[in-house]
């Protein structure tokens, strides 16, 4: 625990992890609060739902790098200006918005959604020292956990105990507020040093992008892949054995091992690196699909569960290592066009191995996703170590 006082104990970090578990928290419920407004609103079908929620992972995946290059050149304030008047007018249109405007309407917003993740892991690298980083990207790992807990909950309730179209205008509030809150903090994306240093020519795309980043966006996409499909497989899993009422324990059960994993992790004395701990992610969840019930169930996803955080933290902490001070905000933003790619891939092709094979093809189609990202990863990484770059520091490469 020590390592968790000191990195809380660094100025601004408390709330920082306060406002990026708000904003994360608002961001990660929008798919279900627009599914909501298009089925239960504007009664159409799940699969009109499905479109629109697509649109909106693609917005959100092709605007990432655009905004992180916008940080790196124009600064946090005018980007997150922009971000917080484009989603305030989205979601007061939202419930007077017909399908058809709905569509290009949800594609601008994805476009210009708040950049609350990619700018927690800036923050996160330019407030803490490289002893303390592991522990404080664990930390954002939780709150991220917490954040999938908590927001699609909070928005089905009060769906269900007001409307879809006052739901989405109280989930709009919610991710404006983060944004609000983020630029009156105004965190640091650079450390001392760093903004001390003489000003250098913004390296090129091919100086920072080599394989050792590659691999790390690969893996990305991969756990994202994973962790997508194996939240429909144990939807799947239950209601082929007639007990879909227990999924949300089940995947409760997933994401508070989560936490504890990502807990414990950070306050390991030594770091693991990132193909390691996605192949035993994949290795651990292809198992579960020998559970039949909800209770063998629940125990079957531990193991996967307590990966899951600590491999997405040393993702965070490799991608903030690899990426020069000057880029730091596209390469961030590249990791979380990955992880929603990822996400937006994962159900699908899982649901394909499910209806073609059986719920427990689906839990062995997102383990050997992880598996071979991890694979992909270790190959780029053994490559790189045969030719390295002089912009990729030893210890950088090291953490992935």
């Amino acid at each position: 625990m020590t390592r968790y006082r000191q990195v809380l104990a660094v100025p601004g970090m408390t709330p920082l992890l306060g406002i990026a578990l708000l904003g994360r928290a608002a961001i990660t419920a929008d798919a279900i609060a627009l599914t909501m407004y298009v089925v239960l609103a504007l009664d159409l079908s799940y699969a009109a739902a499905g479109v629109v929620v697509a649109v909106l992972t693609a917005g959100v995946a092709v605007g990432g790098p655009v905004l992180g290059r916008m940080i790196d050149r124009r600064g946090l304030r005018a980007v997150l200006l922009a971000t917080i008047g484009a989603q305030l007018l989205f979601w007061l249109s939202v419930p007077i918005l017909s399908y058809v405007v709905l569509l290009p309407a949800t594609l601008a917003a994805g476009l210009l959604m708040i950049p609350v993740q990619p700018v927690t892991r800036q923050a996160i690298a330019a407030m803490t020292t490289a002893e303390q980083r592991r522990a404080a990207f664990a930390l954002e790992s939780v709150m991220g956990e917490l954040s999938y807990i908590v927001g699609p909950a909070v928005v089905i309730v009060f769906a269900a105990q007001a409307s879809a179209g006052t739901a989405a205008w109280g989930l709009g509030a919610a991710i404006v507020a983060g944004g609000v809150g983020l630029m009156l903090l105004n965190p640091p994306l650079r450390s001392a040093h760093e903004a001390a240093a003489s000003p250098a020519a913004r390296p090129t795309r091919r100086e920072w992008l080599g394989a050792p980043m590659i691999a790390v966006l690969v893996m990305a996409f991969g756990i994202t892949m994973l962790l997508g499909g194996i939240d429909l497989a144990i939807v799947a899993t239950l209601e082929h054995a007639g007990q879909v009422s227990w999924a949300a324990l089940v995947i409760g059960v997933l994401g508070a091992a989560s936490v504890v994993g990502g807990l414990v992790y950070g306050a390991l004395p030594r770091p693991m690196p990132t193909w390691l701990l996605l192949g035993l992610l994949g290795l651990l969840t292809i198992p579960a699909g020998l559970a039949r019930d909800w209770p063998w169930l629940c125990v079957a996803v531990l193991g996967a569960g307590l990966l899951t955080a600590p491999t997405l933290s040393t993702v965070a902490d490799a991608v903030s290592r690899l990426a020069p001070a000057s880029v730091r905000g596209e390469a961030t933003g590249l990791q979380s066009s990955a992880l929603s790619t990822g996400f937006a891939l994962g159900a699908p092709i899982v649901g394909v191995a499910i209806d073609a094979i059986s719920p427990a093809a689906g839990f062995a189609t997102a383990g050997l996703a992880g598996l071979i990202a991890a694979l992909v990863g270790r190959v780029l990484m053994r490559r790189s170590t045969l030719t390295p770059r002089p912009s990729e520091p030893d210890q950088a490469r090291a953490a992935v």
